[in-house]
């Protein structure tokens, strides 16, 4: 047996997610557990200096059209618009999507991607989205049915720095990330370009409370009342302005993109 082409990269996806949503169990936030970290979201200016968007800058122009494809507050899709004759954001939650900034050249679309049945776009885009994913394939083969030139995936390729992460540490399993995808990707007979970058990423939070709510939400099970605050007490600094503040640390991601097949 051959261990690279042997081996079903699409299932070990499947398996990093599912794995991943069994240990955290049920989370805590209800249905729209997004919506309720929206307001941070919101608040992370967007670089001009940004990777993705030194990438993707020369197939911005006027006469295209752009999906992006869980656009959470709009951070990619509002900017890019100025660029563009038309974006289309696809955002199932509605708190994210309350923080949309409004453009007259952007359709905003109430639904998850599979869901969704947006016209056609030039380019379709999908930021950080398909860590929880599992059924990757028809994902992938949707993004590039709405593509007429370019799909555009970008993920992080080392762990994720959030305090719930390292909070958790080895008892929760780890995410599938730009390289899974990659070969999942090949398996599927896409030949993606790849692009990597470095970016520096803390997290900011307006109290301690707002920093074990978060927590809360993404570890369900594995979240300790107790341990889990004390934790945060000791690693979490607090700022000026009296917010606490992760130390920033180097997180490593990449951009997989391609012509799509059809």
């Amino acid at each position: 047996m051959d261990p690279l082409r042997d081996t079903d990269w699409v299932a070990g996806w499947r398996e990093l997610v599912e794995r991943r949503r069994t240990e955290v169990g049920e989370r805590a936030g209800g249905d729209d557990w997004w919506g309720r970290r929206a307001a941070r979201f919101a608040a992370r200016p967007l670089s001009r200096d940004d990777p993705f968007l030194r990438l993707i800058d020369p197939w911005l122009e006027p006469r295209r059209t752009l999906i992006d494809v869980g656009a959470g507050t709009g951070r990619y899709s509002a900017t890019l618009a100025s660029r563009l004759d038309w974006v289309t954001a696809v955002e199932p939650s509605q708190g994210m999507r309350d923080r949309i900034p409004h453009t007259d050249n952007m359709t905003v679309i109430a639904s998850a991607w599979m869901d969704a049945e947006p016209a056609p776009a030039d380019l379709v885009i999908c930021v950080h989205v398909l860590y929880g994913v599992p059924d990757l394939a028809p994902f992938v083969e949707k993004l590039e049915a709405r593509a007429r030139e370019r799909v555009f995936v970008v993920l992080r390729d080392a762990g994720h720095p959030h305090p719930a992460e390292l909070y958790a540490g080895s008892r929760l399993p780890r995410e599938p990330g730009l390289r899974d995808c990659f070969l999942a990707l090949r398996q599927l007979g896409v030949t993606p370009d790849v692009a990597m970058f470095s970016l520096p990423l803390s997290h900011r939070f307006a109290s301690l409370e707002e920093a074990a709510d978060e927590c809360r939400q993404v570890l369900g099970s594995l979240w300790d009342e107790q341990e889990g605050r004390a934790w945060l007490e000791e690693h979490l600094r607090e700022d000026g302005d009296g917010s606490l503040v992760q130390p920033e640390a180097e997180v490593t991601a990449g951009v997989l993109h391609w012509l799509p097949r059809s």
